[in-house]
């Protein structure tokens, strides 16, 4: 299995070993675009991987901060309290670049700028850049996704 991003089509794709489409996802990308360098708050291009997978039964709409659960499940009266938070929900896939000195090592590594395949809340708009670097997704798909593919599958990530 592996997975393609389109960042012009905000969709994710999984496609099985013979490169056939299982499922297809709309998600949010990075308001600001793409890019690789460390602080540009966009979503990197080129060939990663899954290095770790986060939140295994965790519920729908629970709230991590720095890749933990916050012990909070977000609600609209949540969002509220806390305006501009970059809501992290419901599991975390964590990238890694593959490419050195495109998205891997120095001033480009995927990992080290915490980019990550998510979930989000049902405010954040899906099919539109929204994000400040990672993929955003639906709790539902995030889910999906989340129980279909393995540490280290190839995410191929492209314009």
């Amino acid at each position: 299995m592996r997975i393609e991003i389109d960042i012009a089509q905000q969709e994710l794709v999984l496609l099985d070993a013979d490169g056939n489409p299982l499922r297809t996802y709309a998600v949010s990308t990075s308001k600001y675009g793409a890019g690789e360098k460390n602080g540009s708050f966009c979503t990197p291009r080129g060939r990663h991987l899954i290095r770790a997978r986060i939140g295994a039964g965790q519920p729908p709409n629970a709230v991590f901060v720095r890749r933990r659960p916050s012990g909070e499940i977000w609600t609209p009266e949540l969002h509220a309290r806390h305006p501009g938070r970059d809501w992290i929900l419901t599991r975390i896939l964590w990238l890694s670049g593959c490419e050195p000195g495109k998205n891997r090592l120095g001033g480009v590594d995927t990992m080290r700028r915490y980019i990550y395949i998510h979930g989000t809340h049902e405010i954040a708009e899906m099919g539109k850049p929204g994000s400040i670097g990672c993929i955003r997704m639906r709790n539902a798909d995030i889910i999906e996704l989340y129980d279909l593919v393995p540490a280290y599958t190839s995410v191929e990530i492209e314009n």
